[in-house]
């Protein structure tokens, strides 16, 4: 149409020009020369038009930006696998499904346990808990499902080695767990099965570097809570807390008041931060109860203890610093519970209080980037009546607990020895490495040295009681 105005003004600047210059048959030749120019383009431009609709309805004959009409089929068909797939893994309920898990198998050498060898699957049931035999040695798959809208799910299954284990119900269930946001995605409520959060180290070996676990976190801390809370994460803090059975997933007749359970922790940069945890509410006092779980009697009156659940408030803090090679943490503790001592009143035969304080640090350094060195020093101060710790209501010539084994001190009788209220402090002290091999591969090794102030540890060869006992383990995890 551009062409056309330009030659409609041609001719009326011809029309315009003096007559003289051309006659009226040269001007009516030329008019009629240029009309037939401007229909003729003008069926060139309605053709062009006709013909784009085809094309826009035939994309097969468009070109392909490179690629030949068989590689073009190809994309087609693996487009349609990737939708087919994302469908069936959507309606199996396996979309934001993670499945991971671990296995530790440990060599281990106790000196006055006279035992060396490994140790791998072993039921804590049979056992029971000691700092030598706590969950290393097991194996775990955690399966982990996030729903839409943020709803997350997680089932951790550990057989004989369980958090379900150790508080003595024979479950192989670590952890169960839902986690539901309610005004955001970082307002949450929790409810479930949920191992112990206290304190700098972590439960399971691939997050701990050492083999064994310091003293606070075997016997000062919690073993599970089972019920219901509430998830904050609010800037660089992240709290929780629960209202909930400690180390028992079902309240027994007459029992009626759950803990108060609680973390919080602050993040205060890149490299450090701190945290703090605490327990307030009854649990389970295995001191007023006999060897067969019946209520125990009092030596002197010759009445039952009126009660196997009393009040335990716990307190920890701890802090960490991870910078470069170096990976320095730290806790402090603190605990008591009522009439759970190991030693009861000497006039009355009562049972008195347990209380106990203490702290544990760690430092290590990777020499290489897969080579690391690591120390540990821990302390319990648990000499008050008798000694007694958290699920450790007796003496315990294994974990060194307890007063001075050589004087005889009976626990079902009142104290028959002044140094009978007299428990034993512990330290430990542990030297060792891990290498690792692969990404999913780590070895490690561990010598660790435990003291008492008093004999308290049986040497099983000798039957003699001392005062130290030395363990030396080795183990390789590989996780995925």
């Amino acid at each position: 149409m551009k062409l056309f105005h330009c030659t409609a003004l041609t001719l009326a600047l011809a029309a315009a020009w003096p007559a003289q210059a051309q006659s009226n048959a040269e001007i009516l030749k030329e008019l009629q020369a240029l009309k037939a120019k401007v229909a003729e383009l003008e069926g060139k431009l309605e053709a062009q038009k006709s013909k784009a609709p085809a094309a826009a309805a035939t994309p097969q004959a468009a070109p392909q930006w490179g690629m030949t009409p068989e590689q073009a089929r190809e994309l087609n068909r693996a487009t349609m696998k990737a939708e087919a797939t994302e469908d069936a893994i959507e309606s199996q309920g396996l979309k934001m499904l993670k499945i991971s898990g671990f296995m530790d198998p440990t060599y281990l050498y106790n000196q006055r346990q006279d035992r060396a060898g490994f140790q791998f699957l072993n039921p804590v049931a049979l056992d029971g808990y000691n700092y030598d035999n706590s969950y290393f040695g097991s194996v775990s798959i955690d399966f982990q499902k996030e729903m839409e809208g943020g709803t997350k799910w997680r089932l951790t299954l550990m057989p004989n080695r369980a958090t379900g284990s150790v508080i003595g119900e024979g479950s192989l269930v670590h952890e169960a767990s839902v986690s539901i946001p309610l005004t955001d995605l970082q307002t949450r409520f929790i409810a479930g099965q949920l191992p112990d959060w206290s304190g700098y180290e972590y439960l399971q070996p691939t997050l701990n570097k050492l083999i064994t676990h310091n003293l606070l976190f075997d016997f000062t801390l919690p073993t599970a809570y089972t019920g219901a809370g509430m998830e904050y994460v609010r800037g660089k803090w992240w709290s929780r807390f629960m209202l909930a059975n400690m180390n028992t997933s079902k309240r027994s007749s007459g029992e009626t008041a759950p803990a108060f359970v609680y973390r919080v922790d602050y993040s205060r940069g890149e490299f450090q931060g701190f945290g703090f945890a605490g327990v307030f509410g009854n649990a389970a006092n295995y001191r007023a109860l006999d060897a067969d779980g019946n209520a125990g009697i009092n030596p002197v009156s010759g009445m039952a203890y009126s009660t196997k659940d009393t009040r335990a408030d716990l307190f920890e803090v701890d802090a960490y610093f991870i910078r470069g090679d170096w990976t320095v943490q730290g806790q402090l503790s603190y605990g008591q519970q009522k009439a759970a001592a190991i030693t009861a009143d000497l006039s009355t035969g009562d049972l008195r209080d347990a209380r106990w304080y203490g702290a544990s640090a760690l430092a290590a350094y990777k020499v290489t980037p897969v080579f690391e060195i690591v120390g540990r020093a821990d302390y319990i101060n648990n000499g008050k009546n008798g000694g007694g710790l958290l699920g450790y209501t007796v003496a315990d010539d294994r974990n060194g607990i307890g007063p001075d084994a050589t004087l005889g001190c009976d626990p079902t009788l009142a104290a028959n020895a002044d140094g009978c209220s007299k428990g034993a402090n512990r330290t430990a002290l542990s030297l060792g490495m891990n290498y690792l091999y692969n990404l999913n591969t780590t070895f490690k090794a561990e010598a660790r040295f435990d003291q008492a102030n008093l004999p308290v540890f049986l040497d099983i060869k000798t039957g003699e009681y001392r005062k130290s006992n030395t363990v030396l383990g080795a183990s390789v995890v590989v996780a995925f």
